[in-house]
């Protein structure tokens, strides 16, 4: 009897590690089994090596050429390839933010997932792969500069955001790529158009995206204790020519115009996913994740929707698009969610602070880094500080104007002088 029970537990055993060693089949209806989790440059390939893929992918792009979701799924056709490709590699597909192809991979994705979207979503979902790496490394390096635990006399004094440029400048890419976006932005192209915003919104992304995160962040998100420091947080995207415009348009016709193109659509999709509020974590981020909020967040800088801190206040972190509400009509409630977004976020503005601190949440999971809080009023007209000079680049009216500034105490935003104290002189490279 024991033999026997032995025996059979042998062959059920046997059968079970053949059944788990056996391929799937791609074959017939069940296509489950090679669907694997690839970008969509692969699942595009793969499905191109399939005739039953490969036509109803044909049909569905015919379908989607200049018709709208409603009038495309009115036709039996175009709904039956659209049921067909949600059984292939392509309904599962992501691409990864950077990748050699990337701008194609987002092209693929959306032409699958635009049919499945159900008119225009409020939030739509991120065509990028999930980022799970966290950057407590680069969060230690942040508490390092900053002088997180150092003489706070002594930290109080440094300008964090001047010592990230001045780190930029040691690595070659960094340099190169940042001397070249300012350049770039900072050309005037005529007396009314004071530089190409297309041009520098390239520029822009290429460095956020080609530099590694060690700088990018820093210079971005560095914390400051003055005004000066926060003005040159500010400038780090250049506003005049990156941010700003002679009009602020609405928000919502600002994000129907990312929506037009795939590569905005997807980052903004991405920061929604990565940077919407969550009330169930310590945080308020998703998954307790800064560096996938902080990382969505750059990765929209060089589009219209570019968002930027919103004044030079070095503790009152507000960020928003260059966009306001006016002129929503019955649309005013949703475009006022969508703006809250980045205004009064705590995910986001709980990121900024952390990294600014040195403090990522995976170093003290038991309590939170810090309290959330609401970002106080600005003052509008603090005294200049004491710091402003960095470069000896500059010519000697601008740092004489500078120091005569600091020296009589002057408040901020008054005047063209005042202006260049932050821009030009902030913009030489040290």
């Amino acid at each position: 009897m024991i033999l026997a029970n032995a025996f059979c537990l042998f062959f059920f055993l046997d059968e079970t590690l053949r059944s788990l060693a056996s391929p799937s089949s791609p074959q017939g209806p069940e296509l489950h089994g090679w669907r694997p989790p690839v970008d969509c440059v692969r699942a595009n390939e793969l499905c191109a090596a399939e005739s039953n893929c490969s036509s109803r992918y044909r049909t569905l792009r015919q379908c989607l050429a200049g018709r709208d979701r409603n009038t495309m799924l009115a036709n039996k056709e175009c709904q039956a390839a659209l049921e067909v490709l949600q059984e292939s590699p392509l309904y599962d597909c992501r691409c990864k933010r950077g990748m050699k192809k990337e701008l194609q991979c987002l092209q693929i994705y959306w032409s699958i997932h635009l049919g499945l979207t159900e008119g225009e979503e409020f939030y739509e979902a991120s065509p990028y792969e999930p980022v799970t790496a966290r950057l407590s490394d680069i969060f230690r390096l942040a508490s390092i500069f900053s002088g997180t635990g150092a003489d706070p006399a002594v930290s109080t004094k440094s300008n964090h955001c001047l010592d990230a440029a001045k780190a930029c400048n040691l690595n070659d890419n960094c340099k190169k790529l940042r001397s070249s976006y300012i350049s770039i932005c900072n050309r005037e192209i005529s007396p009314t158009e004071r530089c190409n915003r297309r041009k520098c919104h390239k520029a822009l992304r290429q460095f956020f995206d080609r530099v590694p995160s060690e700088y990018t962040y820093r210079m971005l998100f560095c914390s400051c204790q003055d005004q000066a420091c926060a003005e040159r947080r500010r400038q780090t995207i250049l506003p005049s020519c990156s941010y700003e415009d002679k009009e602020k348009p609405n928000c919502l016709d600002l994000r129907s115009l990312c929506r037009t193109d795939h590569l905005c659509r997807s980052r903004l999709a991405d920061f929604h996913a990565n940077c919407r509020a969550s009330y169930q974590t310590l945080t308020s981020c998703p998954t307790d994740n800064y560096q996938a909020c902080l990382g969505s967040y750059a990765g929209m800088i060089g589009f219209d929707i570019t968002p930027n801190y919103v004044d030079s206040s070095p503790t009152g972190i507000v960020v928003s698009p260059w966009c306001s509400c006016r002129g929503s009509g019955n649309m005013e409630e949703e475009c006022e969610k969508f703006l809250k977004d980045f205004t009064e976020n705590p995910c986001l503005r709980n990121a900024i602070q952390a990294f600014g601190n040195g403090t990522d949440v995976n170093l003290s999971p038991k309590s939170p880094p810090f309290q959330a809080t609401q970002a106080p009023r600005v003052d509008k007209t603090p005294s200049l500080p004491d710091d402003l000079s960095d470069s000896t680049s500059l010519g000697t009216s601008v740092i004489s104007t500078c120091t005569s500034v600091q020296d009589q105490g002057l408040k901020a935003n008054n005047s063209k002088e005042l202006s260049m104290c932050f821009t030009e002189e902030n913009w030489g490279l040290p």
